[in-house]
């Protein structure tokens, strides 16, 4: 997302056009360039296709996670656009998740297998590397 830079008179005018707290400062900006409130299904569109991208791999949000190791299943889900394991704990990387289960050094493109929403079998994280 874009960051645009206005200065405090043009934040004091955007804030006092809310109409309410839910109205958002890009909502009071499109009422003003006339094209109007993105819609619910936009929004929610949006939001399907959001994810987490790691090292050129995507991972759209609802991507499911899991690994076995010494005989416990752990899992993690991409939400939200982060890698967000079943402690909830969110982590940075698969190597950063894999190393919080081993307590060691892992490689966790080839630790962790995934399942994206659009994929019908499990496969190894590292396959998706091209």
């Amino acid at each position: 997302m874009a960051t645009v830079e206005i200065d405090f008179d043009v934040y004091k005018e955007l804030t006092a056009r809310r109409a309410t707290e839910a109205t958002t400062y890009n909502d009071v900006i499109r009422d003003l360039l006339g094209i109007g409130r993105e819609s619910e299904t936009a929004k929610e569109k949006k939001a399907a296709i959001a994810g987490l991208e790691l090292k050129g791999v995507f991972l759209p949000n609802g991507t499911q996670l899991r690994v076995t190791y010494k005989g416990e299943t752990y899992t993690a889900e991409i939400r939200d656009g982060a890698w967000i394991g079943s402690d909830g704990v969110r982590r940075n990387t698969p190597s950063d998740a894999a190393c919080a289960i081993t307590q060691t050094n892992v490689n966790g493109w080839r630790f962790w297998k995934v399942k994206r929403p659009s994929d019908t079998r499990w496969q190894v994280l590292n396959a998706l590397r091209v």
